[in-house]
């Protein structure tokens, strides 16, 4: 009875940390300033939201890793986390490939968040606007790397 309690305390610990981060990273989020023109200032938003953003994902693999190496989950707990990680893992690997192209585009750089079936795109360009060109180049790499269609894809220009 000790080692199921132990669990349920370390799954509650787990969900508990995991939604503290959740809400610290809305709330940071939340927090960027605008300027007396209106536009958006990015100096730390694009590190603040990278490490947020890596903060909250190493708690869900910590947690998921808990409840795999735990002997007293069940075999389906088990099952449910290891395909939960591996989605997470697989999303973390296609964030990472396609912010580095729209980067290898010529913008300075970019955010990429995708929940499927949606990618949403925060892009650091000059005056917080994009061309028709600019977003078909976004468009483009985010449409071969995910197969997302274009209505789910989501781009916003920051200066």
């Amino acid at each position: 009875m000790l080692k199921k309690k132990t669990k349920v305390f370390i799954l509650i610990g787990m969900v508990l940390l995991l939604g503290i981060t959740g809400y610290l990273n809305i709330a940071l989020n939340n927090n960027v300033t605008q300027t007396s023109t209106g536009n958006i200032t990015t100096a730390n938003y694009f590190s603040t939201y990278r490490a947020d953003r890596q903060t909250t994902r190493d708690q869900a693999l910590l947690y998921y890793d808990a409840i795999i190496t735990n002997e007293a989950s069940s075999a389906e707990a088990v099952s449910n986390a290891e395909a939960k990680k591996l989605a997470l893992i697989e999303q973390m690997e296609t964030e990472l490939v396609v912010e580095g192209l729209i980067k290898s585009k010529g913008f300075d750089d970019c955010i990429v968040t995708s929940v499927e079936p949606n990618v949403k795109i925060v892009v650091r360009c000059a005056n917080a606007t994009l061309t028709s060109q600019e977003v078909a180049q976004i468009v483009s790499v985010v449409k071969d790397q995910t197969k997302v269609d274009i209505d789910n894809i989501q781009i916003t220009p920051v200066e």
